[in-house]
């Protein structure tokens, strides 16, 4: 469909809304839902930088103007009824809530009784990069008495760069000594520590997966 055929397609209701889901380009999960009037919508797909709108507020609002954490369209689908939408966004930083978590599906229905598989917590796994990037973006915001991340936060960057460091020349002797194991714990040690840097310079994964397309 063109623009205009997908604008004149969507039925928004009698407040003038229309649901999205948002889901993430990457990892394939729903991030969060949110609503739109036709003005959000249309600046969405003029700037393909996600804005929706407030029902508290009564106003537009771009995702990230207050967080960081914003959400570029890469994709957009109408349903077969015109009265939902589907974007998929590629997310700048880890976290879509407002209550810090990574995504606003983070309470899962868990009954032993019903015949169901949790399909969200499955679905988290798609792209462990990225949820490695919304845990630690998460104990950045939130953090825990105990949490190694929150250790390295308050110790500062030299100290994270130290263990990024000291973790890239352990993997190195790793790999030169070829212990499949050791090679692989050693990767994940420097790919979190990496990570944590990342969150302090709010770079993320979906910024490297952009700058590898154009490798």
């Amino acid at each position: 469909m063109k623009k205009q055929e997908f604008i004149d397609a969507v039925k928004f209701d009698e407040n003038g809304l229309v649901v999205c889901v948002i889901q993430d380009y990457h990892a394939k999960k729903i991030r969060m839902v949110a609503y739109m009037n036709k003005e959000a919508l249309i600046r969405t797909l003029d700037t393909k930088e996600m804005t929706y709108y407030s029902r508290s507020r009564k106003s537009l609002w771009v995702k990230g103007e207050t967080s960081g954490y914003y959400q570029y369209m890469r994709g957009a689908s109408i349903d077969c009824d015109g009265d939902a939408l589907l974007f998929q966004v590629e997310q700048k930083g880890g976290i879509s809530c407002h209550t810090g978590n990574q995504v606003c599906f983070y309470r899962d229905l868990e009954d032993e009784n019903l015949f169901i598989t949790n399909r969200t917590k499955s679905a988290n796994s798609d792209n462990e990069l990225i949820n490695l990037e919304g845990t630690i973006g998460n104990r950045i915001k939130n953090p825990v008495e105990g949490s190694y991340t929150n250790y390295l936060i308050d110790k500062g960057e030299n100290k994270i760069l130290k263990k990024v460091g000291e973790e890239a020349t352990e993997t190195v002797i790793a790999c030169k000594d070829g212990k499949h194991d050791e090679i692989v714990g050693e990767i994940a040690d420097l790919i979190y520590h990496l990570t944590v840097e990342m969150q302090v310079k709010n770079v993320s994964w979906n910024d490297v997966f952009d700058e590898l397309k154009k490798r």
